[in-house]
């Protein structure tokens, strides 16, 4: 069942404890990038696409290729939460024989829908896939998640010219824009500028949005959805380390080892977030 919108603050809320909980077990692990898409996910999985955990090769399915590969403790935590595999898998993360590498992949994890890390392939991934099924008459959509210091890869601007001259208007990506990539700044190591101008360059429909406002990413995505002659990128405006309050201010939070009490001081935030919300809304959720 589809979520609501006050049902779907909570799920990210809950997607960044489960993400914390698997990083903790690891004792650190891609925490900034990690919680800056938890709202992200929480609308795709919540609500916006196709799903079957219980068939994760579904044929009707929508695809999510998440080309900001080394984010997986985010998505193993939506997965999981969603039923693809149980969540006591998450405490496996990285350990030997694990299911959940440290990167996507699509041959261990259920769920995973293509094998992601080396930045900017995972996007030409998704927009093959994207052609494939375009090219069958498939209707499903196809989902793609970019880093924005992944967008320095020349290989996502050959991606975006094909996509745009392919049409592909069920291909849909979104560039998490934090503004920090692993040694600092996007600004200082290659400033690329109004990326949502860039993709308009390409042909593509581009938009920008506050990627922590799931309202606004459910109503980004209707409004590509309704354009039926070039594929759409969302820009997220977002923050590297969102609602992880030992992280949020953090500067260098790429990857980064946290103590037991960093952990518990940023469960407990999160469960008087969700405590929060419920309250607001009168709702019980799981």
């Amino acid at each position: 069942m589809e979520k609501t919108l006050d049902e779907l603050d909570i799920f990210a809320a809950q997607i960044r404890k489960a993400a914390l909980a698997a990083m903790n077990s690891f004792h650190g692990g891609h925490l900034g990038g990690s919680m800056s898409m938890a709202d992200l996910l929480a609308a795709l999985y919540g609500k916006i696409m196709r799903i079957n955990p219980q068939d994760p090769q579904w044929n009707k399915r929508d695809w999510l290729v998440v080309s900001k590969g080394h984010c997986g403790p985010a998505v193993y935590a939506v997965l999981a939460l969603c039923g693809y595999f149980p969540e006591k898998e998450l405490l496996t993360l990285n350990q030997g024989g694990t299911c959940l590498p440290s990167h996507c992949d699509r041959n261990k994890t259920p769920g995973i829908d293509m094998t992601t890390g080396s930045l900017g392939q995972g996007f030409s991934s998704a927009c093959g896939i994207a052609w494939g099924m375009q090219y069958k008459g498939m209707p499903n959509y196809v989902y793609a998640i970019l880093g924005d210091g992944e967008c320095d890869e020349g290989q996502v601007w050959e991606t975006a010219l094909f996509a745009a001259s392919k049409k592909l208007n069920h291909f849909i990506a979104f560039i998490d824009q934090n503004g920090k990539q692993l040694d600092g700044y996007t600004r200082d190591i290659c400033d690329l500028g109004d990326l949502g101008a860039k993709f308009r360059d390409f042909g593509w429909y581009a938009q920008e949005v506050n990627g922590h406002d799931i309202s606004a990413i459910l109503s980004a995505v209707d409004a590509a959805k309704a354009v039926d002659d070039r594929p759409s990128m969302i820009v997220l405006h977002t923050m590297k380390g969102q609602d992880c309050c030992f992280a949020e201010h953090m500067f260098y939070n790429h990857f980064i080892r946290f103590t037991q009490e960093q952990y518990e001081e940023a469960i407990a935030f999160l469960d008087k977030k969700i405590e929060a919300l419920q309250s607001e809304d009168g709702k019980c959720i799981q």
